[in-house]
């Protein structure tokens, strides 16, 4: 069992003086729960150090997916396995931000990995912003949470230019180079994610632009805002297979860009590899001995109980949970049911007094960097609710 502190929610108006819109769910719900998640010192460094183990697993493991050649196992569009192979093969594709999704660590069980969101990962908003101001509207000591990610992004931004450790030589080495940040328009969610991710670059000290991404143009010689004026870099909140699906001629142009070296692409190709959940099923490969992870295979596990997901999905759509006897339990409608499966060992998620279920994301950018938690039930879908947390 976890402990929840109750607190006064932050009202609507408010929330969206802060650039916050989707505060009400689609059934008349509030979004964000008014209650933070109690966080021992302990249970947040054993989050923090998950986090980053699995960060350098993944690394090893996307290399050795490379060099063997497994991107179909993985459910790589074929259309993308050049830009992956460019942009894995140099550092200046710099790994923004990615998001870490685990079960257990605040209800005495093991830490273990459920996903790996590495493309375009959301709650941004919620973690990097929203969290301080719960705090401060109850009155509460900011500084009790770990949570420093608007900071981590922002020096992360600046390893484009520096590339690893030391981001004091970003001025110095920053000749005006451009990123040009896009979204879909009509989404607030996000919008307001890209349009803080711009907010934190411009901090770094990038000169930066928004740009729905319809209005975006692309040649073989680079991208361009609507006025036509190049950048050398773009942050697309898109994700990379549903340009590989639905926008194939865009990969194509995209591949030739990143081969031109006329612009960079930020997330970068590879970290598709990361996104698909195919690469649970690598890293159990190579490292049978971890605790972070559950087994996960692209047959059915026998005489589990398990978890049936697609390689590439949002928001828990199209998931299934199998008994030990094979019959379904739970599932979830969505529309990516045409991706290859992958079927992961069930591990149950911490629950509060009213049997409602927590899954912990930590950030990642460089290393790891923020905690929030999404509350639900044993599949956490698009109704699921963000709760902050405190440390105590």
């Amino acid at each position: 069992m976890l402990n929840t502190q109750p607190i006064t929610p932050i009202d609507d108006a408010t929330l969206e003086e802060l650039g916050f819109s989707w505060h009400t769910d689609s059934d008349g719900t509030k979004y964000v729960s008014d209650e933070l998640v109690q966080v021992s010192q302990a249970e947040a460094e054993a989050y923090y150090e998950a986090a980053n183990t699995l960060y350098d697993m993944y690394v090893e493991a996307a290399e050795y997916v490379i060099e063997n050649d497994l991107f179909f196992e993985l459910g790589i569009p074929f259309n993308l396995v050049d830009s992956i192979k460019k942009s894995w093969e140099n550092d200046v594709h710099w790994h923004i931000y990615g998001r870490f999704d685990l079960a257990g660590g605040i209800d005495g069980k093991p830490i273990k990995l459920i996903e790996f969101n590495a493309d375009t990962p959301t709650a941004l908003f919620e973690t990097a912003l929203l969290q301080w101001a719960m705090l401060k509207h109850n009155n509460m000591d900011e500084e009790r949470q770990f949570n420093n990610v608007y900071e981590a992004i922002t020096q992360n931004f600046k390893r484009l230019i520096t590339l690893f450790d030391d981001t004091e030589k970003f001025e110095e080495l920053y000749d005006g180079w451009k990123i040009l940040f896009s979204s879909i328009a009509g989404n607030d969610e996000e919008e307001a994610t890209t349009r803080l991710l711009q907010q934190m670059a411009t901090d770094a000290g990038f000169v930066t632009h928004f740009e729905f991404l319809e209005h975006v143009g692309f040649d073989e010689e680079g991208i361009y805002d609507a006025e036509e004026n190049p950048y050398e870099y773009w942050f697309k909140l898109y994700p990379w297979e549903d340009i590989a699906i639905d926008e194939p001629e865009l990969a194509t142009t995209l591949t030739h860009i990143m081969q031109n070296q006329k612009a960079i692409i930020l997330n970068p190709a590879y970290t598709l590899l990361f996104q698909s959940k195919g690469m649970m099923k690598i890293l159990c490969d190579l490292f049978p001995d971890s605790p972070y992870l559950l087994q996960t295979s692209f047959e059915p596990l026998q005489g589990k109980k398990q978890v049936v997901k697609p390689v590439f999905g949002r928001e828990g759509a199209n998931t299934q949970i199998i008994d030990a006897q094979g019959s379904v339990t739970t599932q979830t409608e969505g529309p990516y049911d045409n991706f290859k499966k992958v079927y992961q060992e069930f591990y149950e998620f911490p629950q509060d007094t009213q049997g409602q279920k927590y899954q912990a994301g930590v950030f990642f950018a460089y290393e790891a960097c923020g905690l929030g938690f999404r509350k639900g039930g044993d599949i956490l879908d698009n109704m699921s609710k963000f709760v902050g947390h405190i440390l105590h």
